[in-house]
């Protein structure tokens, strides 16, 4: 389930630079934004993957085709949370309606995971073997680095200071036995 999720994001990630590639021929605005900086630390998924024009077209017009529906979804989501969550801070608890609210919740959430599903997959449909391959490997390493960007930030949380060295122990000052 975790590397699902992993893989969704990255997917989006995927998609969203695929969709934004249109304005690749507008300079960028003066300046150092924090927006700047995320996109420099972010790779390049078209350059890296390879993908034809044919390719980005392909994946903008399923974008384009699945927008209205993943935004229903997204927005069947959120109101079937707000009752689910209004239904559970009433004044007087209804086992029937949360049950009721409940279902509505999970059944959103079905269809908004079939469609992600689904997206990823037409996405897939659209690589060749060897962008696959590179692919994949994006991915792995995509994982890699949001598990050491958790690590660090439970470090952070837990204990301040900064992450153990490789041998996986944290060391301890000089002077202390």
């Amino acid at each position: 389930m975790k590397n699902a999720k992993l893989f969704l994001l990255f997917l989006m990630v995927l998609t969203a630079v695929v969709t934004g590639a249109s304005g690749q021929g507008v300079p960028p605005p003066e300046g150092d934004s924090p927006d700047e900086r995320a996109d420099e630390r972010r790779p390049n998924l078209l350059a890296e993957l390879g993908l034809s024009r044919e390719q980005i077209q392909q994946i903008r017009r399923m974008n384009q085709e699945r927008r209205p529906t993943m935004m229903q979804a997204r927005r069947r989501m959120q109101d079937a949370n707000r009752a689910l969550d209004m239904a559970i801070y009433r004044d007087s608890v209804n086992d029937e309606e949360f049950h009721a609210r409940l279902k509505d919740v999970q059944s959103a959430q079905a269809d908004l995971a079939r469609l992600r599903f689904e997206s990823e997959l037409s996405v897939r449909k659209v690589l060749t073997p060897e962008q696959l391959v590179r692919f994949r490997e994006l991915r792995r390493r995509f994982a890699e680095a949001r598990e050491g960007e958790m690590r660090d930030r439970r470090m952070r949380r837990d204990g301040g200071g900064s992450p153990p060295a490789r041998g996986g122990s944290p060391q301890r000052p000089p002077g202390i036995d």
